[in-house]
């Protein structure tokens, strides 16, 4: 096909996506339905059910094909995470990263050396299991990983995470830890600084803000109190005056609305937050 024709035919496609994105939250019994099974979706513990390149990751399908989307929009040198659990989101991204350095090097026309990759995933986690921290590290993917056990809002963690991040240029960011509304506010403030300009810092788990307030009677959170409400106050604090990225430049975010339009199922409405 001949290159214009190509990217005519590319540009179309696009096109059609975007429109046919923006018409998705008029369609109100869809939506009904997608948060009707979401509500199903967690009394079941569906998010459980799946692994990514063999280790367990407790995240919907669907936001696992976001979060990849976004790793190779922005292709990111770190990736932060906060919350291990099984350490499946960490292999996700730490796959995600591989590609990309397979991809440059292809591009490039230059052999790759899986080891003398720069790129890391930095996994932080307040309880790190024995057997969870044994199978991660035996992992072919373990040598794009490193994991910090503590508290992801205690001081001595952040200035750590905050040490390493100094070395890298395009970081992104993703908090899915404790839900409670001051953690993830403490997180946003201590992280979402981090995120490089065009990035992400996602929230995952704002969907506790729309779920029945009887979902999680054994947590500390629920309705009024859980990452979406932490999302709206950290947002508000930024209107309200100027903070300053770690880079220097202004901090804002934006909610990515085209992301969430189209996913129609999520954990994370209004959690796609885009550094702009």
């Amino acid at each position: 096909m001949p290159m214009q024709l190509e990217n005519e035919t590319t540009l179309s496609f696009e096109s059609e996506r975007r429109e046919r994105v923006s018409n998705y939250p008029n369609n109100r019994p869809w939506r009904d339905l997608s948060d009707q099974w979401m509500s199903h979706a967690f009394s079941s513990k569906y998010m459980y059910n799946f692994s990514s390149l063999g280790r367990p990751i407790i995240q919907t399908p669907i936001d696992m094909v976001a979060l990849q989307e976004l790793i190779w929009t922005t292709r990111p040198d770190l990736i932060i995470e906060t919350g291990i659990a099984h350490g499946g989101s960490l292999i996700l991204s730490a796959s995600m990263l591989a590609l990309l350095d397979y991809c440059e090097a292809a591009e490039n026309g230059e052999m790759l050396d899986p080891r003398a990759s720069r790129r890391r995933v930095l996994g932080v986690d307040i309880d790190i299991r024995s057997h969870n921290r044994a199978a991660i590290i035996k992992h072919p993917l373990s040598h794009l990983i490193e994991m910090i056990q503590g508290s992801s809002i205690d001081s001595d963690i952040i200035a750590k995470v905050h040490s390493v991040a100094a070395t890298y240029k395009r970081i992104l960011v993703i908090l899915d830890s404790n839900h409670t509304h001051n953690h993830v506010l403490a997180e946003l403030e201590a992280y979402a600084p981090l995120t490089s300009l065009g990035s992400y810092c996602v929230v995952f788990d704002t969907v506790v803000e729309d779920l029945p307030a009887d979902t999680f009677p054994d947590r500390p959170w629920n309705k009024g109190d859980n990452p979406k409400t932490a999302v709206w106050e950290y947002q508000r604090r930024l209107r309200e005056g100027l903070h300053l990225a770690a880079d220097g430049e202004p901090l804002m975010f934006e909610v990515d609305s085209e992301m969430e339009n189209k996913l129609l199922i999520t954990v994370a409405p209004d959690g796609y937050l885009k550094r702009i």
